[in-house]
């Protein structure tokens, strides 16, 4: 967590305020993106009845929208493609998208009190055996389907002969957070035209302005709900905003590729007055021969993977985060840990995990080398392939095989 996100944490309502209901219905916005349900929803591991209060704050009510899905319920038909670079209209905010609420002035308090801001100081040596290992990219013609993990949640998707960056950080620091603590995976004077950027949410370690300017203007930006204006201030042509069940597609070498905006358990800030003022979630893209990978974004466990696994039958890999979620009681909500992350693998329907928000800035209390142990032992007990867990160091490649 960095010290911008506990700034902003303490001007949250106390643990003794609820926040607003999520609003029955289709969404909260233009376009009918679904309604944020509450922490312990459908298929979450934990938490209290709908609408109890825990020891740190209340639970939101659930919403009616996000009511359990019956295994044997026709999924809904994909949205048709929006225009790209369409202007928009959003609501204020989009609080009633959460699924838990935010903490308050008690629990910064708590995790002030014990210290659990970073790793252990006795764990800091296990940084020097973090995974590293830059390489070439795979060529990638018009049917190949490859991605490069440059670290945190920053990937080089190679789709139907496009190059995609995900929350692309360059950056050697970013605010409020030490330095990473593991190089680029690649040099950005290595990466090949970039053709599209997708962003899952405002955060500032998804979010990296100083890497978005050495980008063209032209570039195209898939953004959430409410971040074009932020987009276009800094002289972005191409921007998109979606909500969630939304999509477009980008002409490609190989045929239309396929941008799905998608929902997560998460939130979003980035300055003093901009709590949830623009939305939070996932990508999946589909590739022209129907191969499709779901970028996670920042979420935590929850209802929405069962949803989207529904809804996007097939997937072939998903990009999960299994770091930065120590202590669980704060971090819950918003992180998946090791084990949550392949049960969210499940819960989609994937075939392969690749797990990514670990290994590059150290953003809570788990030791460095924690999150890789854990997720190999979690996908270990399921007894699924031991190469479907594409566990990359950062600057590795792979490519996903052709149906």
């Amino acid at each position: 967590m960095t010290e911008q996100t506990e700034r902003s944490l303490a001007e949250q309502p106390s643990d003794t305020e609820r926040l607003p209901p999520a609003a029955p219905g289709d969404g909260g916005g233009p376009g009918g993106g679904g309604a944020g349900g509450a922490a312990g929803g459908a298929g979450h591991p934990a938490g209290p009845a709908t609408g109890q209060a825990t020891a740190e704050g209340p639970v939101l009510p659930h919403a009616t929208a996000d009511a359990p899905v019956l295994p044997h319920a026709t999924p809904p038909p994909l949205a048709p493609p929006r225009p790209l670079g369409e202007p928009r209209t959003w609501p204020r905010d989009f609080t009633d998208r959460l699924t838990a609420p935010l903490p308050g002035v008690r629990a910064l308090a708590r995790i002030a009190r014990e210290g659990k801001l970073r790793p252990p100081p006795e764990t800091l040596p296990e940084i020097q055996q973090l995974p590293f290992a830059p390489g070439p990219m795979p060529a990638a013609g018009p049917t190949t389907l490859a991605l490069t993990w440059a670290g945190h949640a920053s990937w080089i998707i190679r789709v139907g002969g496009l190059t995609v960056l995900t929350d692309p950080v360059w950056s050697r620091k970013i605010l409020g957070t030490p330095a990473r603590v593991t190089p680029v995976g690649v040099r950005w004077e290595d990466l090949p035209p970039v053709d599209a950027v997708v962003i899952s949410h405002n955060h500032y370690d998804h979010l990296d302005a100083p890497t978005l300017k050495r980008l063209p203007r032209h570039t195209p930006l898939l953004l959430p709900a409410g971040l074009a204006p932020w987009a276009r201030r800094r002289g972005f042509t191409q921007v998109t905003d979606l909500d969630w069940w939304e999509a477009v597609e980008l002409p490609a070498p190989g045929g239309p590729v396929r941008f799905d905006f998608v929902p997560a358990h998460h939130w979003s800030k980035r300055t003093l007055t901009d709590t949830c003022r623009s939305l939070w979630g996932g990508w999946l893209l589909t590739a022209p021969d129907g191969r499709r990978i779901h970028f996670a974004g920042d979420t935590g466990y929850g209802h929405w993977f069962e949803e989207i696994g529904r809804r996007y039958p097939g997937i072939d890999l998903a990009l999960l985060p299994i770091g930065a979620y120590d202590p669980r009681w704060m971090l819950r909500p918003v992180h998946t840990d090791p084990e949550e992350a392949v049960k969210a693998c499940q819960d989609l329907g994937a075939r392969a995990l690749a797990p990514m928000h670990w290994s590059t800035f150290l953003l809570s209390g788990e030791p460095p080398l924690e999150p890789l142990h854990r997720v190999r032992a979690a996908w270990a007990t399921t007894g699924r392939p031991r190469e479907d867990l594409w566990d990359l160091p950062v600057g590795a490649s792979r490519v996903l095989a052709e149906s």
